[in-house]
């Protein structure tokens, strides 16, 4: 209860989460011609990192500081952080190619955060850009957790390294990468939720009062990503293009999210739709890809609850969730989507929060309804009270098992949106 509380206030300091309109916001870019680029953060500051093993440029803390560099096809980068003995330290790149660009296959970032000895601080971080055309903004972070122990507890320099993959046949054109190094004292994050016992995480989330679809035009990065909360939504994204908005998780929650991307013709892309989910640190939290060909195609996520007891101890998604607050939700549209064409396609975002709660059974399977769907956070307008459905699911303690039985949940939802959005 006290983490709910203080989660509560946290939400209530951020602001209201609810954002109407009664038409489609204009774009700055507008909807005809080939997708602007990739977003970067007002007045970031130009530098050149150093190579591995130097004394690179030094980045200041603070959300308002970045920087921005680039990457050529096997380059590594060095860059200075001075940490304390008290704070969390988070050191965030994102990589941002140009919209349209055919990455590698084997082409990706990697960060480490080290010692001046060389010591890692902890697990490096390899974000892929998974298949060639998947040319989408890449973003995770290293992190120093104070009080852990370890080779990087005491104050001091370190150097934060960050790599790029081969570019193996695709595009091997520098590559622009933001930096950010962000700080925060454990104590103000509050202390993980509770665990009710043996069991795995299950939902039951509430339903939200009846409400028209809302129109809202996504960011194109992190720091202009638009605000939502749960409902739907309907947005308008072109092949290339990625969106971003941002949605706060209360302490205790899961997030759930589904977009449905519109028909349009075209060739089928493996990988063609992309949902994924990053923490307000820009770390990675999980990914979820679709093919694309044609018809209609969804794509879901599901998260443990954010400040988990698995949080420290858990997975890669569970460590994600550590805590409640932001969270950034990015829609892809791979750039060979509807053969190439610059034409908007139209996207359904439907989006929920839920306490979390276990459900004794561990290694029971995941729960897939198949007579009757309890609608999550759905508007009930224009027939879209079982737009988005929801499967309860008992896991085994990891964010990626928690996904493991919405296999079949999306097989069902893909067939019954397909006809949906074509009947619109």
């Amino acid at each position: 209860m006290n983490g709910g509380r203080a989660a509560l206030r946290t939400m209530a300091a951020l602001g209201a989460l609810t954002v109407t309109a009664a038409a489609p916001p204009a774009r700055a870019d507008g909807d005809a011609g080939p997708p602007a680029a990739h977003g970067t953060s007002p007045g970031a500051r130009a530098v050149r990192g150093a190579p591995e093993g130097a004394d690179g440029p030094l980045l200041e803390p603070g959300a308002e500081r970045t920087y921005t560099d680039t990457l050529a096809p096997g380059e590594h980068k060095s860059y200075r952080v001075r940490l304390d003995a008290g704070s969390d330290a988070y050191v965030s790149a994102v990589a941002l190619p140009r919209p349209g660009a055919t990455p590698g296959l084997r082409d990706g970032i990697d960060l480490s955060l080290r010692a001046a000895d060389g010591t890692p601080c902890g697990p490096a971080r390899h974000r892929s850009f998974l298949s060639e055309g998947g040319a989408y903004p890449l973003a995770d972070h290293t992190e120093r957790l104070a009080g852990t122990g370890g080779a990087c507890g005491a104050a001091g320099t370190y150097r934060f390294v960050v790599a790029r993959g081969d570019a193996d046949g695709g595009d091997a054109s520098p590559l622009p990468v933001e930096l950010r190094y962000t700080t925060g004292h454990p104590a103000a994050t509050g202390s993980p939720a509770p665990d009710p016992g043996p069991g795995g995480w299950s939902s039951q989330p509430p339903s939200a009062p009846a409400g028209p679809v809302r129109e809202v035009a996504g960011g194109r990065g992190f720091d202009d990503a638009a605000r939502v909360d749960g409902g739907t939504w309907r947005d308008r994204i072109r092949p290339g293009e990625t969106r971003f908005y941002r949605v706060a998780v209360p302490a205790g929650h899961q997030l759930f999210a589904k977009a449905v991307f519109g028909s349009a013709p075209g060739p089928y892309v493996a990988n063609g739709v992309r949902l994924g989910l990053s923490d307000a640190a820009r770390g990675h939290v999980m990914n979820r890809t679709g093919g694309y060909g044609g018809d209609a195609a969804a794509v879901v996520l599901a998260t443990p609850p954010a400040g988990g007891p698995g949080a420290l101890r858990g997975g890669e998604a569970e460590r994600g969730m550590a805590r409640p607050g932001w969270y950034v939700l990015q829609l892809s549209l791979n750039p060979k989507a509807a053969g190439g064409r610059p034409d908007p396609v139209p996207v359904r975002l439907a989006i929920g929060t839920a306490p979390a709660r276990k459900e004794a059974g561990a290694d029971a399977l995941p729960r897939v309804p198949v007579g009757r769907p309890v609608p999550l956070r759905s508007t009930g307008a224009e027939g879209d009270g079982g737009w988005l459905r929801v499967a309860g699911y008992a896991g085994v303690g990891t964010g990626t098992a928690l996904l493991l039985g919405l296999g079949g949940w999306v097989l069902l939802a893909r067939r019954a949106d397909g006809r949906s959005v074509r009947g619109r």
